[in-house]
């Protein structure tokens, strides 16, 4: 009897050790919601899934990430509370919405302090970012892994609505997203700034709430704005990103190797992505024209004199210090 009991605890530590793994694998598994506003097509989201496949593969398993694309679990704003709230781990936000709960991150915001794609891919690199970022985790107890390459936004206005100057701004019914770090470059030009959710523009533009927007062109190509829009002024005057920020609850559970798993992996994704979206934005100007838009190349200088002529940094709750920090980047 004794000897039957033994062979069936021993069968059964041997099925035990097969279905969990060596190491409790399958036991711990850990399901997580990653959350941003973007179209599938975009390779925001490409980039958001291969980065979960990747990190359930360099930690066996432990992890399984869940995509949820399109604001299909709230809006910017919306999935921002959620990482506090603890309904979502993972999202991909502009650091204007993170900025919300740490204004001093969102001076990046502010327009035209980078020069182009490559000055802001180095101050995702720098001191002044590692700084910043390190605020915004102090404050909301959330981490930041990783800035993504967003695009440079431009403005896209109605038939009627030709932007090629800056004095083209003044009385334009132009959609911002709703945080104030988007602000500036039109109240600056004298433009009627008005906050819409990005998943409610494309209705806003057909049916005539606002005359424009802004964002880049990918941002446009994969939203269909060119469909509402003839004209699109090459204004380039924020350029943008995203923050992969990961929720406090989450992080503190991670280990040291978790951790560095996480960061690495995200920081592949948002290269990644940042490479497609420049090569993009590369093609788009002639595809755009090609569709029959109006592609307006405008003087950058004349709309930046004109934008710090009218307001400044401070004004808009920013550090002075931090913006000539980034302008100095080389």
């Amino acid at each position: 009897m004794s000897k039957r009991i033994a062979i069936k605890t021993i069968a059964a530590c041997a099925l035990l050790t097969g279905t969990f793994g060596a190491f409790g694998i399958a036991h711990a598994q850990t399901k997580l919601k990653w959350a941003h506003v973007y179209e599938t097509s975009e390779p925001f989201h490409k980039y958001s899934v291969w980065a979960g496949e990747e990190i359930k593969k360099r930690t066996n398993g432990k992890y399984e990430i869940q995509v949820f694309p399109a604001s299909s679990l709230g809006k910017e704003a919306d999935i921002n509370q959620g990482l506090t709230l603890g309904t979502v781990d993972i999202i991909l936000t502009g650091a204007s919405f993170a900025g919300n709960s740490y204004k001093p991150l969102a001076i990046t915001y502010f327009p035209f302090i980078f020069r182009d794609a490559e000055h802001q891919l180095k101050y995702a690199k720098s001191d002044v970012f590692l700084e910043l970022a390190k605020g915004y985790d102090d404050k909301t107890g959330n981490h930041i892994t990783a800035l993504n390459y967003y695009g440079a936004r431009h403005v896209t206005s109605s038939a009627a609505r030709p932007v090629s100057k800056p004095e083209d701004m003044k009385g334009l019914k132009i959609r911002v997203p709703d945080a104030p770090a988007y602000l500036a470059f039109p109240k600056s030009l004298g433009a009627n700034a008005t906050p819409i959710a990005f998943a409610e523009v494309y209705l806003a533009l057909q049916n005539g709430t606002v005359d424009a927007q802004e964002n880049p062109l990918p941002t446009i190509e994969a939203k269909k704005f060119f469909e509402v829009q003839k004209n699109i002024s090459l204004t380039g005057h924020i350029i943008d990103s995203l923050l992969t920020v990961v929720g406090g609850p989450l992080w503190s559970k991670l280990s040291a190797d978790e951790k560095k798993i996480f960061t690495e992996v995200m920081q592949e994704a948002a290269e990644k992505t940042g490479r497609e979206i420049i090569a993009s934005e590369a093609r788009l100007t002639e595809e755009f024209k090609k569709k029959g838009n109006n592609v307006i190349t405008v003087d950058k200088n004349a709309f930046r004199e004109a934008v710090l002529k009218n307001t400044k940094p401070t004004d808009h709750g920013y550090r002075q210090q931090d913006y000539d920090r980034i302008l100095a980047i080389k």
